[in-house]
């Protein structure tokens, strides 16, 4: 079947460089595009631009998949994720096999635990295509059990029914995952993210070392991951503060599998009054790793969630004791990294404290980062010294 046609209006011509293609760009659509559907997009002058999925429904209705004259077939999707995967052969165990525009696979995210895959797709097109997506992933990984997990506010606004569970078959409900010297378990179907934040890994092994002979805090610690490679690296003690039920519940596990619960305590609070409460008690540690969630998940958030990076950036660096390491981190796209740094350097002064940067951090590198894609970049942080 010949795809429909997208015609960009003239000047549109950053659909050459960047996969987003928004209604404000399109002249008009030629009757065939389908919700959905896969469309070949024109220039005004009628040049091939590329191929990609198309939705009239979202503001952003369509993301290009190629810039040449090739089919989107099963073939093309073999060999899009023989390509991914191939970018990730040094990852054992658990990886981003799949991280959407990235890889040129806008709309797909796919993370592999072990013996399992879970599929997130955040578009419609996607979406219906995911049993030949599934095809393609095993013909590439060989037989791996399909877990499917989509965002339920990007099927919302795409328009489709966001799928949550086993694909076809179904595999194990836990994988225990080798990560540097720490064993850490995941439940598929529970928690954040497709059930482990992969884009802090890299950090999570540089890190932990930080923390040897040190009292560590971990802060929005989730299942306590960094935590447990500071305690494995000879850790004296960790405080772990989370209000997530499940994840709760997953630091606890994870402490005891690593056979650190000894000198760990995980805490049902809230962030931001226990570092008040820690900062009253005058309590100090060595090694403080802040990880909160996104607090600015839209452009007209970002004002609010820079006070409040703030707030918990001061009262980290007030519990800080000279030569401690901070590790501090924002997952919020629309946070720059100037305005992160900038936040963290008032926080620092209105702490009266002097902090040395040891490197910057971002996302683990099978979070791979598109130049021309700014928005693949989202995980940025510092590593601090207090002097």
């Amino acid at each position: 079947m010949t795809p429909a046609v997208l015609r960009l209006k003239r000047g549109r011509d950053r659909a050459r460089v960047h996969p987003w293609i928004f209604k404000g760009d399109v002249a008009d659509v030629s009757d065939q595009g389908e919700p959905g559907s896969v469309v070949t997009v024109v220039d005004a002058g009628g040049r091939l631009v590329g191929r990609g999925l198309f939705n009239p429904r979202p503001a952003l209705c369509c993301r290009l998949l190629t810039w040449t004259d090739e089919a989107i077939d099963a073939d093309f999707w073999r060999r899009r994720l023989a390509a991914a995967v191939a970018a990730r052969a040094d990852r054992d165990g658990a990886a981003r096999l799949v991280w959407s525009e990235a890889d040129a696979l806008a709309g797909l995210v796919i993370d592999r635990y072990g013996p399992i895959a879970v599929l997130q797709t955040v578009t419609l097109g996607m979406a219906r295509r995911r049993a030949e997506l599934a095809a393609a992933l095993r013909a590439v990984l060989g037989d791996v059990a399909v877990f499917c997990a989509d965002d339920p506010t990007a099927a919302t606004l795409e328009g489709f029914e966001p799928a949550a569970g086993w694909l076809d078959a179904p595999g194990p409900t836990s994988v225990v995952l080798e990560e540097g010297a720490a064993r850490l378990l995941v439940r598929v179907g529970g928690g954040h993210k497709t059930g482990l934040y992969l884009d802090q890994a890299d950090n999570r092994v540089r890190i932990g070392p930080l923390g040897a002979g040190r009292a560590v805090l971990d802060v929005f610690a989730y299942t306590a991951g960094f935590a447990c490679h500071a305690l494995l690296a000879g850790a004296t003690s960790a405080i772990c503060i989370e209000s997530s039920k499940d994840a709760l519940a997953g630091a606890v596990d994870n402490l005891a599998l690593n056979g650190v619960a000894a000198r760990a305590e995980v805490r049902d609070a809230n962030a931001f009054d226990e570092l008040r409460r820690l900062d009253r008690a005058g309590e100090r540690f060595g090694l403080i790793v802040l990880d909160p969630p996104p607090f600015a998940r839209g452009r007209g958030a970002l004002e609010g969630a820079l006070r409040g990076y703030k707030e918990i950036n001061l009262r980290a660096i007030r519990l800080l004791e000279p030569g401690g390491v901070l590790a501090t981190f924002s997952c919020s796209h629309h946070v720059s990294d100037d305005a992160f740094e900038r936040m963290v350097r008032d926080a620092a002064a209105d702490a009266g404290a002097r902090l040395r940067v040891l490197a910057p951090l971002t996302q683990s590198a099978d979070h791979p980062v598109l130049l021309t894609v700014p928005e693949t970049r989202y995980l940025k942080g510092l590593l601090l010294e207090r002097i």
